[in-house]
């Protein structure tokens, strides 16, 4: 049986739709209004799942961090998640604006506080962010609720994951593993789906995933036909939003299309190689049946003179066994242009 989570009754696996989540995350800019109209995108185009983050920067961050510039910003990665945080009474006020659409809200915690305000709400999963794979003691706060958990591996070794996997497996916490690179945007070349596999042959009781941050759906779209059951991107409803992730952001079309595109890719993969019996009716024209092209008699050899392959595929005798009947005598006189019968062989 093939590893599943489940999120507010929502299941989750290789068996199931791709889970799609759009993560509008701090794209907002620390304004509820804008997280609203983010979410209002994101539903309107289809999402089932919206991921936030959640940050209290002081709790998460010492003083250090307001001298670290990310490579695709200006600002300190302090002064970033400082304007872009909501507060507990705005988050709250998001989370039920997601519920009540219907659609599931979950988040990432980057620090206790963090956690003890989505415990405090009730989220259905956690969300655990790539930076925070190795942060074990992160971890184990929030692996002991016993809710899912979608870990981004990012920036990790096969080692350092599987501490973390340790950690969640000790008390059953149900989880996830998304591959994922941290480059923003990520080029093509950097996705490395294979990685999928590692993952999965390693932590064989994990659901897989990939947390894309490439500017195309198409990575996200071959993950999943590589057995990706969860595809995470950042998500706006305008391309020309100002914000560190807007960049690798997908808009309402690519969601849309990505939504559309994961179940179908879903319902192509899997079983294996052979006919199927839908394909019955096409065997008939399609295939070669074994047929006399000169009038044999009986007891006369079949030869490359006499007998050749030739459309429908509604003979008893089809092309495959050609090489095996030349040589053999026929039982009886056969006209011309006559798909081969068994009770023409002689015995």
């Amino acid at each position: 049986m093939n590893p599943k989570i489940e999120i507010q009754g929502r299941k989750v696996g290789y068996d199931y739709d791709p889970l799609i989540i759009a993560e509008i995350g701090i794209n907002h800019g620390g304004s509820i209004d804008v997280a609203f109209e983010l979410v209002d995108a994101a539903f309107n185009a289809g999402a089932e799942i919206i991921k936030h983050q959640t940050h209290i920067a002081e709790d998460e961050m010492s003083g250090d961090a307001k001298k670290v510039i990310p490579a695709h910003t200006k600002e300190s990665i302090y002064e970033i998640i400082d304007n872009c945080s909501l507060n507990e009474d705005e988050e709250l006020k998001l989370q039920k604006y997601v519920n009540e659409k219907g659609m599931i809200f979950i988040s990432t915690p980057f620090s206790r506080a963090a956690a003890d305000r989505l415990i405090k709400m009730d989220i259905p999963a956690f969300k655990i962010g790539s930076g925070e794979c190795n942060n074990y003691p992160l971890i184990k706060y929030i692996a002991k609720e016993r809710k899912p958990i979608i870990l981004s591996t990012g920036m990790n070794t096969i080692e350092s994951i599987s501490k973390a996997v340790d950690i969640i497996r000790q008390y059953n916490t149900p989880y996830a593993l998304l591959h994922c690179t941290n480059v923003y945007p990520t080029s093509p070349e950097l996705v490395r789906l294979d990685a999928m596999k590692e993952l999965q042959e390693n932590f064989s009781d994990a659901v897989i995933g990939l947390s894309d941050h490439t500017i195309y759906n198409y990575p996200s779209m071959g993950a999943i036909a590589l057995g990706a059951s969860i595809i995470e991107r950042h998500f706006t409803d305008n391309m020309k939003r100002e914000g560190p992730d807007i960049s690798c952001s997908m808009d309402p079309k690519a969601l849309k299309d990505l939504i559309k595109g994961s179940k179908i890719i879903k319902m192509a993969r899997g079983w294996k190689k052979g006919p199927v019996d839908a394909e019955q009716s096409t065997i008939d024209f399609a295939y070669a049946s074994v047929v006399t092209i000169k009038e044999i008699s009986k007891g006369e050899k079949f030869t490359e003179d006499n007998l050749w392959v030739k459309r429908p595929g509604t003979g008893e005798i089809l092309a495959e066994e050609y090489e095996e009947i030349l040589g053999k005598k026929c039982s009886i006189d056969i006209p011309v242009d006559t798909q081969l019968k068994r009770n023409h062989l002689l015995k």
